[in-house]
């Protein structure tokens, strides 16, 4: 990459992530990695392994759920500059591990990380089980120089409660895996360090291992850090890592586990990373947006600039009306406690969802290709009209469908008139039934949604 180009990829990379870095440098490798995940999607060169993806029917329950709560919790909560920052301020591994006799979180507290997301109207999590740093939040035996929640001070097994909590809560469990491990120099020399880079991947078949067999069935497996020396694409480590055969002995711990495409192979969805907006037409894969709640950074930090509501509904609509679902990220202290901040905007979201429930849960995006004015999201024999923006004339126009519209009403109540031939839909709605931000017209079929349009 020459100057002007790295100097363009820094303005865009800035524009999409307004106040990442707050003052604080952002490495060139971290940089790298945001440029390489704000591509549409993120590892879509994965190998592929006939056979080794979920089917649709039973990717169908992770579709319907839409929106889940991301969580990035470890060590780096400590200084409280974001979980790059053993990388980025170049600690060595012997001083970062010092942070571990710190790390007793006596306020942590799965139950309450499960409610939240409750009352955000989840319907799943994803905990970093262990990040780039190497410290994991459970007790694992393959870790390397037992760098472990449960033998330092905080004596705990935090894998454990979280997905016990989740269970308790009804919300399926997902696990946040790094095949990297910033600890390991192989890991920046895979082929010159070869020796030490197969000691990292040990350790990686061995962990995972363990987080599909001691805590029951896992509802998604979220891999992370697959690219090697912080270049290329995760399918390009997929040699060191043995990402098809490392996917194989998952399935046979956890046959339905919901695999991300980050290690390698394909896996049963594609990720769409950080806060850019999604727009253009539905999307015709299972795909996943993850973004922050707080734009500063993925783990916590102090310094806050939180997503507005608005903007984060209108963030789920671009989403949802393209099929696919969110994964909202947030970052507790070094307590384990969800900043209140965090947890006021969340609620806000969650009346929203609950209000919307009907029109979100359990639908694919569609039929009809969303617009500047509206998107749609459909479910058995209903369609739910999102419309977004009304036109001048206050009349939206959908194109014609082959099933007849036997009934129209509004989710949340008002007067609709829609009128159907066979060139389109006509919808108007008076101005004082119209919600500001979405306002949702349900057509009842004769007829189940075959197709988009």
């Amino acid at each position: 990459m020459n100057g002007m180009e790295k100097l363009a990829v820094i303005i865009i990379v800035t524009l999409l992530y307004i106040g990442v870095s707050f003052g604080a440098e952002i490495a060139d490798d971290e940089l790298a990695s945001m440029e390489k995940a704000n591509t549409l999607f993120k590892s879509r060169d994965g190998i592929v392994c006939p056979g080794l993806r979920l089917t649709e029917e039973d990717m169908a329950q992770w579709r319907g759920l839409k929106f889940g709560m991301f969580i990035h919790w470890g060590l780096y909560a400590i200084p409280g500059q974001g979980e790059w920052v053993m990388y980025n301020q170049k600690i060595p591994a012997d001083e970062y591990v010092k942070l571990a006799d710190e790390f007793n979180s006596q306020r942590f507290d799965a139950d309450q990380w499960a409610q939240i997301a409750k009352d955000a109207g989840m319907k799943y999590m994803v905990l970093t089980a262990r990040h780039h740093d190497g410290f994991c939040l459970w007790d694992s035996p393959s870790s390397y120089k037992d760098f472990t929640s449960v033998k330092t001070a905080a004596k705990r097994d935090f894998v454990k409660e979280y997905v016990q909590a989740c269970r308790d809560a009804g919300l399926k469990v997902g696990i946040y895996y790094s095949l990297m491990d910033w600890r390991f120099p192989g890991y920046f020399k895979p082929k010159e360090l070869q020796e030490n880079a197969l000691l990292m991947k040990e350790q990686c078949w061995g962990q995972v291992e363990e987080l599909c067999t001691r805590y029951g069935p896992i509802d998604i497996l979220w891999y992370d850090g697959g690219w090697l020396a912080h270049q290329g694409t995760d399918a390009d480590g997929a040699w060191l890592w043995g990402s098809v055969k490392l996917n194989q002995m998952v399935r046979k711990y956890n046959p339905k586990t919901v695999i991300n495409p980050r290690s390698g192979w394909e896996g049963d969805f594609n990720c769409n990373e950080g806060g850019d907006t999604i727009s253009g037409p539905i999307i015709p894969f299972p795909w996943e947006k993850c973004l922050n709640l707080n734009k500063v950074s993925w783990g916590y930090q102090p310094k806050q600039n939180l997503m507005g509501y608005e903007e984060i509904i209108n963030m789920l609509l671009d989403i949802f009306t393209r099929d696919g679902n969110v994964l909202l990220n947030v970052g507790p202290d070094a307590d384990g406690v969800i900043p209140p901040a965090h947890v006021q905007r969340l609620r806000q979201v969650g009346k929203w969802m609950a209000e919307h429930a009907e029109s979100i849960y359990g639908t694919r995006g569609g039929p009809f290709q969303p617009t500047e004015h509206y998107g749609s999201t459909h479910k058995g024999n209903k369609i739910y009209v999102h419309i977004r923006n009304w036109p001048q004339d206050g009349t939206i126009t959908l194109p014609a469908i082959a099933q007849t519209i036997q009934s129209s009403s509004i989710l949340t109540g008002g007067k609709v008139s829609v009128q159907q031939d066979e060139k389109s839909i006509l919808i108007e709605v008076p101005l004082v039934d119209r919600r500001l931000l979405d306002t949702v017209v349900i057509l009842e079929l004769d007829k189940p949604v075959t197709a988009i349009l």
